[in-house]
Formats: C-alpha cells, sequence, structure tokens
C-alpha cells in the first residue's frame, strides 16, 4: 500500500498521520512544495511580534520527528499533474527534473492562496512586491521576506490592507514592534465575520493601542513614494463616500482572504464545488478514483449551512484525518464544522461559532439575535471581567445557531466559545444550556456561567 498526500501542512500532514497509526508497514509519502513541513502558519504573527522566539519553533513537528514515524518526505518538491489511470503523480523535483511517483490512493491538500485584490501596484508590469516592502503573508517564506524588510529597513509606519483574523493579529504584531500603524477595510467594521457590536469593540481595543482605523475604504493604489520623502511607499484609497485618502508607509501587508488553490486538481479532471474549492463528499472522495483531498482547497460540510466554504486549520486537521483513514480502507465521515474561531487582539479576544442572524435567515431559519453582559467569574473576586455576548436562536424551535464573544483574554473566550460549539454540534436549544452541569468557584467562574447567562437573557427576551 503506497498512500501519497500531496501537501506539508495541515491536511497533509494530518491524513499522513492517521495513515501511519492504522498500519504500521503502509508505504507513505509526502510531497511537499518548500522546505517547511508541519509549520503553523497560524502563529507567524506571534514570531513577527517577538513572542515567538524563532521561526523554528513554529514546527508542530519537527523534520526529524515525522521522519520517525516512518514517512517519506518529499521537499522543495512540485506536483505538476496527476494521472488517475495509471496512478501516477508527476513531480518536480529540487534539481528541476520530472518524476513519476506511483500510488495506490492520492490526497491532495495544496491549501489556499493569498487574494491579490485588484489594487494598481499589485498586480501587471512592474507590481511591486517584498523587496519593494510591499507583503503577501501565506507562507513561510512571505514570513521570511516581511523579516527581511522590518530588520533591514527598520520601517516605522505600516499600512495592513485588510481587517480579519490575520490583519489584526498582525496590527497587534506591529504596535508591538513599536510601528505605527493604520488598517484599512473595505466593509463597514472590522472583524467582518462578528456582528457589528463586537466589532466595534474590536476597534476599540486597536485605536487604544495606537492603531488608526479606516473602514468603508477601499484601498486603490499602492506605489513608491516621492523622492524626498521620509517613507518608502504610498497608499491611496476611496472612502465609501468617494473622498480620496492616502497614507504614507514604510511597509505594507496586504490580507483579504484566500482561495482554495485548485489548480492540480483541476488539471488532473477533479470537479469543483462551491467558491470554486474541490468537490468532495463527506469520506472527502474527489471525483477523481482513489484520489481524496482535504483542507483549504475542498468544500466543507457544516452542519447547519451544508456545502460552504470555510478555510480554517482546525478544519484541515480534520478533514486530513478523515481522507488518511479511508485512504487505508476506513469509511469514516467528516462530521461537519461550524465555523469555529477565536483571535487574540492585544490583552482581547473576539470569537464566534455557528450562524450569525443573516446567515440563518440565508440557511430558512427565523432567528433572533439577544445581546447580554455577563462577569466571567464572581464580581467580588479581583480581577473579574465583563464579557459581551450575543446569542442567535430560532425562534419557533428555539435551537442555538450561533454565539459570539468578546472580552478580556483571561476571560476563557476561547473555552466558553466551545461550550456553545458543543451545544449547537448537538442541536440544543438555547434554554437546555442553562440545565449544563458546568464547573464553578468564585475566582474562575459563577454558579450560572456566562454562557449561560447569555441564554437566559435570549431566553427572557422572545417569551
Amino acid at each position: 500500500m503506497h498512500f501519497v498526500a500531496i501537501g506539508g501542512s495541515d491536511a497533509g500532514i494530518s491524513a499522513a498521520l492517521r495513515a501511519r497509526e492504522l498500519d504500521p508497514h503502509a508505504d507513505i509519502t509526502v510531497v511537499v512544495a518548500d522546505a517547511y513541513p508541519n509549520f503553523s502558519i497560524c502563529g507567524i504573527p506571534y514570531y513577527v511580534s517577538g513572542e515567538v522566539t524563532h521561526w523554528r519553533n513554529l514546527a508542530h513537528r519537527t523534520t526529524d520527528d515525522l521522519l520517525a514515524t516512518g514517512m517519506s518526505l518529499r521537499l522543495d518538491t512540485t506536483a505538476r499533474r496527476i494521472d488517475a489511470d495509471s496512478r501516477k503523480l508527476l513531480v518536480t523535483t529540487p534539481d528541476g527534473h520530472e518524476e513519476l511517483i506511483s500510488y495506490d490512493k492520492l490526497m491532495v491538500g495544496t491549501g489556499a492562496v493569498p487574494v491579490v485584490p485588484p489594487v494598481s501596484g499589485l498586480t501587471g508590469p512592474g507590481a511591486l512586491g517584498a523587496e519593494d516592502g510591499v507583503h503577501l503573508l501565506h507562507s513561510m517564506g512571505d514570513t521570511f521576506a516581511v523579516m527581511r524588510t522590518l530588520t533591514g529597513t527598520s520601517p516605522a509606519t505600516a499600512v495592513i490592507v485588510g481587517a480579519g483574523y490575520i490583519g489584526l493579529e498582525m496590527a497587534d504584531a506591529l504596535i508591538t514592534l513599536g510601528l505605527a500603524v493604520t488598517q484599512i477595510e473595505q466593509l463597514p467594521e472590522v472583524l467582518p465575520t462578528v456582528d457589528p457590536a463586537l466589532g466595534r469593540l474590536v476597534r476599540e481595543q486597536l485605536t487604544s493601542h495606537g492603531a488608526a482605523i479606516l473602514t468603508d475604504t477601499t484601498v486603490t493604489a499602492i506605489s513608491r513614494a516621492d523622492p524626498g520623502s521620509q517613507h518608502r511607499l504610498t497608499v491611496q484609497a476611496t472612502t465609501a463616500e468617494g473622498d480620496q485618502v492616502t497614507r504614507p508607509a514604510d511597509i505594507v501587508l496586504v490580507v483579504v482572504g484566500v482561495r482554495p488553490d485548485t489548480g492540480l486538481a483541476v488539471g488532473s479532471g477533479a470537479q469543483l464545488g462551491i467558491k470554486g474549492a474541490i468537490a468532495v463528499d463527506r469520506q472527502m472522495h474527489t471525483t477523481i478514483p482513489d484520489v481524496y483531498a482535504a483542507g483549504d482547497c475542498v468544500v466543507t460540510h457544516h452542519r447547519l449551512l451544508g456545502e460552504t466554504y470555510l478555510p480554517l486549520g482546525t478544519t484541515a486537521h480534520k478533514q486530513g484525518r478523515v481522507a488518511g483513514e479511508n485512504a487505508l480502507g476506513g469509511h469514516r465521515e467528516y462530521a461537519g464544522s461550524l465555523g469555529t474561531q477565536v483571535v487574540k487582539v492585544f490583552d482581547h479576544a473576539a470569537a464566534r461559532t455557528g450562524l450569525r442572524d443573516h446567515e440563518a435567515t440565508a440557511a430558512g431559519y427565523q432567528p433572533v439575535t439577544i445581546g447580554s453582559e455577563a462577569d466571567d467569574h464572581k464580581a467580588y473576586y479581583p480581577g473579574s471581567h465583563r464579557i459581551a455576548i450575543r446569542y442567535t436562536g430560532d425562534e419557533t424551535t428555539g435551537k442555538l445557531l450561533g454565539v459570539q464573544l468578546f472580552g478580556h483574554r483571561h476571560a476563557e473566550i476561547a473555552k466558553r466559545i466551545d461550550i456553545a460549539a458543543t451545544a449547537i454540534y448537538h442541536g440544543m436549544t438555547i434554554d437546555a444550556i442553562s440545565d449544563l452541569d458546568l464547573s464553578y468557584t468564585p475566582p474562575l467562574g459563577s454558579p450560572w456561567d456566562a454562557v449561560q447567562i447569555g441564554a437566559q437573557a435570549w431566553t427572557r427576551a422572545i417569551r
């Protein structure tokens, strides 16, 4: 049995490790396009900030750890074409030669690539790049390029295009390094994956730490600054009202999202699904015989929405594990995502799981969203923090559809959103949240936990 996984990130490595668990004697090869297998791309902002002191610490497992499992790593090797009839994978080796690798089962985990917005200076002839201080941020190579700019040019000002998760984390990182940061977001509020009421709280954290925030503003051009300017770059943008905005910068980060990397799969005959991602079933089969796919390149089964596209590291790990098991003869199905996410913004955190109001409406529910607040632990014990809570439920059935939280990083925001995710996973009603037997001691919680207080606020509001 020869199992080949394409991609050395979350999905590919998870698939290979699961295959190895199930068959100690299987021949397992992982084809990795760069030299950094199993690195945490999610940890890049914390390496940039200096909180992670060395880039090698971003490795979930070292190369030696992976090799010790008995898998073969083909580093700096690019997958070119899948020949399904002969079950062979054409690759380009590090020295530029082509080679055919035979397989019995194959998994595609090519991930996603950054979206490049239609901004003058980013595309076309003469487009600016890392050597000019203009960066995309998605890989270890991108990370090293950013670090060269930071250490080699000592920038004082930064413009970040995009205010999603990575954009916020990079704003945190660059401000921590002492840069003056301007963040530009095309949508009306930062962190548009949560409701504007919580997005405003995130914005307050950014501005209180010195960030300048421009929302409802679209970047139109990035160019080299005029000779004699004390800055390297000029960023031009247009507000929703049509006003022109210009900001100087020494470094520009463009982090406006990703799209599935499907060139290999499409060129080999795989069908695509929503958002142009590779179509897979719940067992991660593609439409090519004996070929699976998982991670940021594939469609995502959502437990409340059905088929969608939701690129997340947690999802990629789970999908890869399913693919690896089924490639070895299993029949496991991917249980589905709820889009559970959390982001740290300085000393606060924002989190969400499930659906927001407009998403629930589009899915055919009759949603009601109610906001409330609660203490993270008993207020008489020193150091308590308020948590902003938003519950979304179906008015007809009372079913829990989504929860959003914002609070201090010591308020266990991540673990509380996990309680909500577990409840949604099991189809609980909001009223039933109050029946959960949750832990309590005054320094750490309350007899009614914050997630239960939020649930009770929702129940009172609709009765």
